[in-house]
Formats: structure tokens, sequence, C-alpha cells
């Protein structure tokens, strides 16, 4: 397993590895979305059994300080499939991932280097990982929204740009180093969203870990356009997530028209992911981790 960066004396951050773009062929770039349903249904499957081993995991990580080994390999692997599904879906590679654990030679892998946990944050792991919830939604909510554009600059383009591509690797390492943190893969806190740029050790004999391989995401170096559609997806993914919960509010109080046309609210919570049937909870841009 490739080295990691340190962070602290203790703690070591995920790594994202990412092969740097190629050109992707458009017509898996027109059906990605209808491709990419096996994969989930694959990924629904193994969410079921991550929750049960994730509650096995947390037991042990309070009566040991770590997670037993053969948890942190179950929900290593999950985390790491998860990935590379992700990864296909957001149009960063154009290689199918294989229904394997480890396949060998993908252009996308994920370095965990999971060890000792503090079991106080063990005990309140899901309540110290809230602020990262709220922002993998923000970043869920806002790319989601400039989804369509995303597909159809890549379509055309046969390839995808630069500050499209960094602020999308952005958004999966985020998601990915909550994720591992919510499954205590790592006692590192999701940080470095903008890059790796902040990652100036003040020890001169300090070396940045070299990749295995070439990779485009370590270290995560945004470009200017990357950092400034990071930020647009950002503000975005908050407005969106506000309307939303707006949206459903008003939907649980609202009276119906009297002239049996559909309300003007409905059709626009609707297209905001809101549904009746939820029971008045906020269907937000889907978790692209399924545990």
């Amino acid at each position: 397993m490739a080295q990691v960066p340190m962070v602290g004396a203790r703690e070591v951050l995920p790594e994202l590895d990412i092969l740097p773009p190629q050109r992707q062929r458009r017509w898996t770039v027109l059906l990605r979305v209808l491709l990419v349903i096996p994969q989930y249904i694959a990924m629904a499957v193994l969410g079921i059994a991550g929750w049960v081993v994730m509650v096995i995991a947390w037991f042990g990580a309070l009566a040991l300080g770590r997670l037993p080994v053969w948890c942190a390999e179950f929900l290593g692997g999950c985390l790491r499939y998860a990935t590379r599904v992700t990864s296909y879906l957001f149009l960063l590679v154009d290689t199918y991932p294989p229904f394997q654990w480890s396949p060998q030679h993908h252009p996308v892998s994920v370095q965990l280097a999971p060890g000792r946990l503090n079991r106080a944050a063990v005990l309140f792991r899901f309540i110290l990982y809230i602020p990262a919830a709220f922002m993998t939604a923000f970043l869920g909510v806002g790319w989601t929204i400039l989804a369509v554009f995303f597909w159809l600059t890549v379509l055309i383009l046969g390839r995808m740009p630069r500050p499209v591509f960094d602020a999308t690797a952005a958004v999966l390492r985020y998601t990915m180093r909550a994720q591992a943190y919510l499954m205590m893969l790592t006692s590192a806190y999701p940080k470095w969203l903008f890059g790796d740029r902040a990652l100036v050790a003040p020890d001169p004999d300090w070396q940045q870990p070299v990749p295995p391989r070439p990779s485009s995401t370590r270290p995560l170096l945004l470009s200017p356009g990357g950092r400034a559609l990071l930020i647009v997806i950002i503000v975005l993914g908050v407005l969106g997530y506000i309307w939303q919960n707006i949206g459903s509010a008003v939907l649980q109080n609202r009276d119906l028209d009297t002239d049996g046309t559909p309300d003007q609210i409905q059709v626009v919570a609707t297209l905001w992911g809101y549904h009746p049937a939820l029971n008045g909870s906020v269907a937000v841009a889907p978790d692209t981790l399924p545990f």
C-alpha cells in the first residue's frame, strides 16, 4: 500500500489517486447513467452489509481502540468500490468499474491506512460527522445542479475540461474522506477541500509522498478555474439545500388548490427532488457512497 501524508502524529488522511484526464468515448458518456445502474444495484447490496459491519465495527473500536482487521478490510473494500463507481458516474474516467474487490490497473484507487482510534471520538462519531455531512450534502446538491452542463460538455468535447475535472475530483475526494471518517477507517477529519496547496510542512526534511503511478489528485492542486467552479458548486449546493427545506416546509402546510390544478410549489419542489412520500424529509442529491 502506498504511503499517505500524515496529519499530526497519529492521523492519516485517505488519498485518492486518479490518472490524468483522458479522451472518453462519447457513446459511453451519452449512456453513462444507464450503464451505471448495475453498479448501483451492487452498491445497494453492499450498503446493507456495510451498515451491519459498521455497527459491529463501532463496538469493536470502542473496545479495542481500533477497527477489527476484518471490519477494516470489508469497509475499506466497500469504500474503494463505491469511489470507483462514483468516479465513473462523475465522468472522471471512461473505464467501466469492474465487479471486483481489488481490480488491477484501474485508473482510480483509494489509499487507506486504518490505525488507532480515539475512543471518545468513536463514541460520538455520528455527532462529530454532522458538519462533514452538511458539506457533503452541499457538494452533492451543487454538483447535481450542474451535472447536465458537465455531461453536455464532455459529450461535445469527448473529454472533461481541466477546471471541471479539478472541481469534480475535489468533490469526490472530500466525500470519500468524509465517508472514511464515518466508517472509522481514519481518525483524520476530512479536510483540504480546496486542494493540497495548504499542505506546507514546517519541517524542511519533510517530503510529499510520491504516488505509485501518475496521479492528477495527489497532490490535488486546483487550477484557478477549478477553484472558482468549486466555489460555485458550494454556493449552489447551499442555496439548493435551503430551497429544498423551504419547499418541504411549504408543502407540509399548503392547502390543496380549489380548482384541482397542480400547485406550482408542488411542481417546483418536485423538480428539486422532494416527494410527499418521504414524509417531510428532504431528498438531497444522492450520496454517492451508499454507507
